[in-house]
């Protein structure tokens, strides 16, 4: 695992350097530890509110922590129609958890999102931000077993 300044220093160069640290500490640990945005907002030079901000602004990024695999279902209007309120309740039930909650064991965190730009293919989900399209409630527990 990756060290926070480690992942900070490659990115201080680069145009919107925060950004991009934030996304890379997001790729190794799924979320923006407090620590590391503490670091960022010392290396960039800005308040922790401001890089708070900044973490908190984009729906991509979370400063909470989430489980491994992170399952976002789309909220948009094509998906709702197309019946993404039964894939919902399908995977609160396969998991046990709500949308905005992460399982006792770490592993799963259940998120609605915006659209994932796949609207042909409805409902959408991702799993660690790969699609999968049209997704019925029936194969919830063969979609997310492949993960357990």
């Amino acid at each position: 695992m990756a060290n926070y300044n480690d992942i900070i220093d490659n990115c201080k160069s680069t145009k919107g350097g925060i950004i991009e640290a934030f996304h890379a500490l997001q790729e190794e640990f799924n979320y923006i530890p407090q620590e590391a945005l503490t670091e960022a907002a010392r290396a960039f030079g800005l308040s922790e509110a401001q890089a708070y901000g900044v973490a908190t602004f984009y729906s991509y990024l979370s400063v909470e922590k989430r489980g491994k695999y992170i399952i976002r279902m789309c909220e948009s209007a094509p998906c709702h129609v197309a019946g993404a309120d039964a894939v919902i309740k399908a995977m609160e039930d396969y998991l046990g958890i709500k949308v905005g909650e992460t399982t006792a064991d770490g592993k799963f965190t259940l998120e609605l999102c915006e659209c994932i730009g796949q609207c042909q293919a409805t409902p959408v989900i991702s799993v660690n931000s790969k699609p999968i399209f049209n997704v019925t409630a029936q194969q919830i527990p063969e979609i997310l077993g492949q993960y357990k």
